[in-house]
């Protein structure tokens, strides 16, 4: 087997972010990686196996490490006793989100490529995944604290996974716009704020949009 020059490895790492980042995964070029990188096509084939493999090495410990602390927060929180749940819903929410972003900005170059340059390999639903864990844990919790969403038959399924879908999504816009991560808290808390109140508003039966 062939040695394997010291640095090189980091080298095509990076030199494949900065070639995701700027084409997507589908239009990046193992070519101009390897040149960047000043190596050849077929060491990076040894390395990695193929196109898809660098990529999935670049995002895969991030994306995994993201879903066991996205699931691990909600797990947590569904392990309080349920009379505890309502009153502490949104405090424990807030502290887990900031969580998260504090772990995105950690890896902010890995969470760019999952949000816009993995259109074409296993991790193009990586969001989409995410959002099925809250819906998922949304009714576990309207469930355990025994709020009845059927009275009007407006609280559907598809109507939560679109709530949850835009929120999530939201979440990730500071990400995908670059912001530095002071801004990005304070979009979050509002972005928090602004959910929770139409949340709220929605388990408890109320309208919005009539007049008094």
């Amino acid at each position: 087997m062939a040695k394997q020059i010291e640095g090189v490895l980091e080298e095509v790492v990076e030199c494949a972010k900065k070639e995701f980042l700027e084409k997507g995964y589908t239009a990046a070029s193992l070519r101009t990686i390897a040149a960047a990188a000043h190596t050849s096509t077929g060491s990076i084939y040894t390395r990695f196996g193929d196109k898809e493999g660098l990529f999935r090495a670049i995002v895969k410990p991030v994306a995994d490490e993201m879903m066991q602390i996205f699931t691990k927060m909600q797990e947590d929180f569904h392990n309080i006793d349920a009379k505890d749940q309502l009153e502490e819903m949104d405090s424990y929410s807030m502290d887990g989100i900031m969580k998260m972003i504090d772990y995105m900005y950690a890896h902010f170059d890995e969470f760019k490529l999952l949000l816009d340059a993995s259109h074409g390999t296993l991790y193009q639903n990586f969001v989409d995944d995410l959002v099925d864990i809250e819906v998922r844990y949304t009714y576990i919790y309207i469930q355990t604290v025994g709020i009845r969403i059927t009275r009007d038959e407006k609280m559907t399924e598809g109507f939560i996974h679109m709530v949850v879908t835009a929120y999530v999504n939201g979440v990730f816009e500071v990400i995908r716009h670059g912001m530095d991560i002071d801004t990005a808290k304070e979009y979050i808390n509002m972005l928090f704020a602004y959910n929770q109140a139409g949340f709220n508003t929605l388990l408890s039966g109320g309208e919005s949009g009539k007049e008094a």
